[in-house]
């Protein structure tokens, strides 16, 4: 990727970057849209989301890789204009690596103290421990 579109993505996204929260649209196979609020952080043009291995947003970016952005409010109410991207999963060591850094830069303490508690959670209903996926978004044009 030249320095040139590396700039020109980044813009794409530096409206969002300074957002504690996006509402992430991925689509059914049927064209629904589904959101769904998330915590994320950008670097270098690519904005990084974590998630739940088994969650519906993994399953339909799987099939389809379009999603729109937009700031939200933790409970998903819209609070700016909404930006197209291309989604994928992420496979390699080195870019998982990238994205947990990224999203623990953000969110420090606060994404810290909800880990524990979603594992405190997971121990006292005795369930396993839950593995997650990231998403890698860059802008649709890309």
């Amino acid at each position: 990727m030249t320095q040139e579109m590396l700039a020109q993505t980044h813009n794409t996204f530096t409206g969002l970057a300074r957002e504690q929260y996006i509402s992430l649209t991925t689509f059914r196979k049927t064209g629904k849209a589904v959101d769904t609020p998330v915590w994320f952080a950008e670097q270098f043009g690519t904005i990084y989301v974590e998630s739940g291995k088994n969650a519906g947003k993994i399953k339909r970016i799987r099939h389809i890789a379009r999603v729109t952005l937009a700031p939200c409010t933790l409970g998903g109410k819209v609070t700016g204009p909404t930006v197209e991207g291309k989604a994928r999963l992420l496979t390699g060591a080195q870019e998982i690596a990238t994205a947990e850094a990224a999203l623990s830069k953000k969110y420090g303490l606060t994404r810290r103290i909800y880990s524990f508690l979603m594992n405190v959670t997971r121990l006292v209903r005795r369930k396993p421990k839950g593995e997650s996926d990231y998403i890698a978004i860059e802008a649709a044009g890309n």
